[in-house]
């Protein structure tokens, strides 16, 4: 079998999967997901998520801009003395809550009963 041909049939296999792939691509980061999560909860300043997520300045920084280029985040500027920025979720972002929502229910059925769970 070619290159070519081992190629395509990898993407016909997983052709299912892509769209699951390409969202986690957008949302799946470890820093992402908290940005995103504690967005839920509505608008936030620049100092609150890195309080809240842990993330440092640059990271945190660099996540907010990806969010929003994919249009998940809005920023917005004060610029009363003091200047501050603030986000919140677009329509696009809060769609996310009920995905949130079913990974919550997931990890309190999976998660919480310990390493030993095993699939029958």
């Amino acid at each position: 079998m070619s290159p070519a041909q081992t190629q395509q049939s990898v993407e016909e296999v997983n052709a299912d999967a892509c769209p699951v792939i390409q969202s986690l691509e957008q949302i799946g980061s470890q820093w992402r997901l908290a940005v995103l999560h504690d967005l839920l909860e509505g608008e936030r300043r620049f100092n609150e998520l890195k309080r809240s997520t842990g993330a440092n300045a640059r990271t945190l920084s660099r996540v907010l801009d990806d969010l929003g280029e994919n249009g998940f985040v809005d920023r917005r500027i004060e610029e009363d003395a003091p200047i501050a920025t603030y986000y919140s979720l677009t329509e696009k972002g809060q769609s996310l809550e009920p995905v949130f929502e079913e990974i919550d229910c997931w990890a309190s059925s999976w998660l919480e009963q310990g390493d030993d769970v095993t699939a029958n």
